[in-house]
């Protein structure tokens, strides 16, 4: 099979571990909506389905208005149905970190040529919630240590796709690429980790100097594809 046949499989069969959750963490699993698993599988029939290695950008976890709605990672409802071309209801609202990363996309010549050199994905696939807000996988220690199996499972499953594994980046220079790190040095998932700054991180605090980090992103990347 090729990456996104590999893809589609991968998702069809995901389903959150069967872990007790404390402290009123709730998991956020876009999965369990009957129109995310066509998403997906039209956004991997429409950019993957070849054989070529993908550059693997590494987030944190699905949040609340953007992959864990679409189930594509950094991926709104409105760059869904605007960018991607793949029609959706859902309410058209912009998430942050997904616009940051749709000005990369359109940096590197659009969705075609992105996606044909890079796959986005996150440590966990599923996201969390605490009292309706986002939470990170690293915020609450007994769930990373909990779920650290099947994180490194998911991690390795993705990276059979079909991944470039001179570097993984992590989205995060903080907590997310120390943990990475760490797994990494244990696994040999890639030759290094590298970081970027999270597209959230960004957009919240830097958002006059966006273009600059976009631009960051787009070095970054280009130099590994052409290399």
């Amino acid at each position: 099979m090729n990456f996104g046949e590999k893809a589609i499989r991968f998702y069809r069969s995901l389903r959150p571990p069967a872990i007790p959750l404390t402290d009123a963490i709730e998991i956020l699993d876009p999965l369990r909506e009957k129109n995310v698993l066509n998403f997906l599988e039209a956004f991997f029939d429409k950019f993957y389905m070849d054989g070529r290695k993908r550059i693997f950008l590494i987030g944190i976890n699905p949040g609340r208005f953007g992959g864990g709605i679409t189930g594509i990672p950094f991926t709104d409802p409105v760059n869904l149905q605007e960018v991607l071309g793949i029609p959706n209801v859902l309410d058209k609202k912009h998430e942050l970190s997904s616009r940051f990363i749709y000005d990369v996309i359109n940096k590197m010549g659009g969705p075609e040529n992105f996606f044909g050199y890079v796959y986005l994905t996150a440590v966990s696939p599923f996201g969390f919630t605490r009292h309706k807000k986002n939470l990170n996988y690293y915020d609450n220690i007994h769930l990373q240590q909990s779920w650290e199996p099947f994180i490194i499972d998911w991690l390795r499953t993705q990276i059979e796709f079909g991944a470039n594994r001179e570097i993984g980046f992590s989205l995060g220079m903080g907590k997310n690429y120390q943990y990475l790190k760490s797994l990494n040095i244990k696994h040999g998932f890639f030759r290094r980790i590298e970081a970027l700054p999270h597209p959230r991180w960004v957009m919240q605090y830097r958002f006059k100097k966006r273009d600059d980090f976009s631009y960051i992103y787009f070095e970054r990347l280009n130099s590994l594809i052409n290399s």
